[in-house]
């Protein structure tokens, strides 16, 4: 019985070592990519960064225009209410006092969905926490989605 244990035990181990299959290089073809904002289109760049930054600043004036939909997907337009814009807002500039700009950090491209990712540093007021914008325009150069992401500190 010990030797029919152990026997199945090895016969598992040397099954457990066995060497994968190579992946095709097609996946590579596909793989999202950074690109330099001189080979985008500037009516993409354009859009991001007015549409990015006018919704910002609705943290400081309290009045926001609402995306229209040339300039937006029906889903960004139904998420951007002023309610919601307000209540972020609120606990934004608690944190991190008046917003003051955007700077461009990245531009990547997704060839699979055809979208291109904007990723800016949001200046504040206060440097206490550092805050980036991410805004996503489609091939048909519609914003179709925007967020923002907290950057945790790097430990020294």
């Amino acid at each position: 019985m010990k030797k029919i244990f152990v026997f199945c035990l090895v016969l598992l181990f040397i099954a457990s070592c066995k060497s994968k299959k190579a992946t095709s290089d097609s996946f590579d073809s596909k793989a999202i990519k950074t690109v330099s904002p001189s080979e985008v289109e500037s009516i993409k760049k354009d859009r991001a960064f007015d549409l990015g930054n006018r919704l910002l600043e609705t943290c400081n004036t309290s009045k926001f225009k609402v995306f229209s939909p040339n300039e937006a997907t029906q889903k960004v337009i139904d998420n951007a209410t002023p309610e919601r814009i307000s209540a972020t807002c609120k606990k934004i500039n608690m944190r991190n006092g008046k917003y003051l700009g955007l700077d461009l950090i990245e531009i990547t491209f997704n060839p699979v969905t055809e979208e291109h990712v904007f990723r800016y540093m949001i200046s504040y007021q206060k440097k206490l926490y550092k805050r980036e914008l991410y805004v996503t325009i489609n091939k048909e150069d519609k914003v179709s989605a925007i967020s923002t992401k907290e950057i945790n500190p790097k430990p020294m």
